[in-house]
């Protein structure tokens, strides 16, 4: 190893790439996949989690002003200067929050903690807000340092942590993910009512079976990725936060103001917030209702992953053809190739995903006694188990959006396999009152390369009436795909789930 490589791999990073670099991130989310999951930097990033904090603190501050008991009044304009701390959150806040956590700012020392920082961080900003300026008559917020006892009033930080946390995940299913999944949902709609008619081999435990058709296939995934979103998006409505003090007791509310329903004041403070209410917590809330999101988000992975495998095979089976991309390299050594990344990519994210998940789900329901502080570290990592999910969604949708049914293959394996109307002809002969008809069809067909001549030849032989014959000389493998077609319009009644 030279000097110049060992530079570059001994803790010094490399030369001329700025730490913010995609290219040296250590995660590959931030990394070679940041423009894939940009759209949950909203609802997964730090800074994310610091203006939910910010929102959860201003608007308590507002609902204690709503209170008849309590000294403090806001009007319309301190109500604006209030909300504009979150409303109007930017790099700049974030910045100045992290400071103030980890070197101190602002006349602060440094708090090591990051809800206290988000205390310290409102109580600047409304100290901005009733400073005179040039350009105002007075200002919003006439005594900033009054509203200071009343910020985070009460409350203890998971009080905060539960609700930030679920204003973001709730957005981030609803206005990321579910749009997504309903994309791969549309492409497998699409591409089942336009190829309802194609005829397929089906197999089963790998071997030809009782045909399909591409349409139905396709047809089968749409419905269960409808059920599963249709489930993602019951669990997302059920997200509940609580707010209750240090213990779940609301005590620190109830000394301080006895003759205040604290407990009506939370429910109402938290579905102003958009949540379902928990009222029964220790100083945690349980995480039962993020966990059943988790295990949901799990159920449309899993389908999404059995689909990728199935649209693997059916390339290897040349079932699907696949666009090629101009300049786009398959292999390194063999030039003719064709892969397909797409869907290996998307079963991989899937599976790292749902890994994720199933930790998440597990972990987040438990706590030692009232709190730890084990589950604040995890939950830093919703976003990514989030992103893998994402990823996997784009490169599914990526791969249906490539391939082409390839008719010519399909129908020539049905007309080269035979034996598949079996099932028909014993079915047939049951009918008839045949008490041999399976064992008459295994004999002429198990384990042996039979054409459709060997089938008529057995129908000559057979003792029937004239019109079950011809009724079983009709049987061709490309026709007996059943309602194959007809099930294909089952689909568009669960479309919006």
């Amino acid at each position: 190893m030279t000097d110049e490589s060992r530079s570059a791999t001994d803790g010094q990073g490399i030369a001329g790439l700025p730490r913010e670099d995609p290219l040296a991130a250590v995660s590959p989310l931030d990394g070679r996949y940041a423009r894939r999951t940009e759209p949950l930097s909203p609802y997964a990033s730090e800074a994310a989690l610091m203006r939910a904090r910010t929102r959860v603190e201003a608007e308590y501050l507002i609902a204690l002003a709503d209170l008849e008991a309590t000294p403090i009044a806001l009007d319309a304009d301190a109500r604006a200067a209030i909300r504009a701390t979150y409303r109007t959150f930017d790099a700049d806040d974030a910045r100045l929050i992290k400071d103030l956590e980890v070197r101190g700012a602002e006349g602060y020392d440094a708090t090591n903690h990051d809800v206290k920082a988000v205390e310290y961080f409102l109580r600047v900003r409304l100290a901005e807000a009733a400073a005179v300026t040039e350009t105002e008559e007075k200002p919003p917020i006439d005594d900033a340092e009054a509203l200071y006892p009343w910020i985070h009033f009460g409350l203890t930080s998971e009080d905060v942590n539960n609700l930030a946390h679920r204003l973001l995940l709730k957005p981030a299913v609803e206005e990321v993910l579910a749009p997504a999944i309903r994309e791969v949902r549309d492409e497998l709609v699409d591409l089942a009512h336009e190829h309802r008619d194609l005829p397929m081999l089906a197999r089963t435990h790998g071997q030809p079976a009782t045909p399909t058709t591409f349409g139905k296939e396709m047809a089968v995934y749409a419905s269960r990725l409808g059920r599963t979103l249709g489930r993602l998006q019951r669990e997302t409505d059920a997200i509940a936060g609580k707010l209750a003090g240090a213990s779940g007791t609301y005590a620190a509310h109830e000394a301080a103001y006895p003759d205040v329903d604290w407990r009506a004041f939370s429910r109402s403070f938290v579905t102003d917030l958009g949540l379902e209410h928990v009222p029964l917590t220790t100083q945690v809330n349980p995480c039962d209702d993020i966990a059943a999101v988790f295990d949901a988000v799990r159920g449309v992975n899993n389908v999404l992953r059995d689909l990728d495998l199935d649209a693997w095979l059916y390339v290897s089976d040349r079932y699907l053809g696949q666009e090629a991309v101009e300049g786009e390299t398959g292999s390194s050594t063999m030039p003719h190739k064709v892969n397909p990344i797409d869907f290996e990519n998307g079963e991989g994210n899937l599976s790292k995903a749902n890994a994720d998940l199933t930790f998440l789900a597990d972990y987040v329901t438990t706590s030692r006694l009232q709190r730890d502080l084990s589950d604040s570290t995890v939950k830093r990592n919703v976003g990514a188990a989030l992103a893998h999910s994402l990823i996997g969604y784009s490169k599914t949708a990526d791969g249906l959006g490539k391939v082409v049914p390839n008719e010519q293959v399909m129908r020539e394996e049905l007309e080269a396999t035979p034996a598949i109307i079996g099932e028909a002809v014993q079915t047939i002969l049951r009918r008839e009152g045949d008490t041999a008809a399976y064992e008459r069809v295994k004999e002429l067909t198990r384990g042996k390369a039979v054409t459709l001549d060997d089938f008529r030849d057995l129908f000559a032989d057979l003792e029937v009436d004239e019109s079950v014959r011809e009724e079983l000389n009709a049987l061709t493998p490309a026709g007996y795909v059943g309602f194959g077609s007809e099930l294909v319009d089952g689909i568009d009644a669960d479309r919006d789930d």
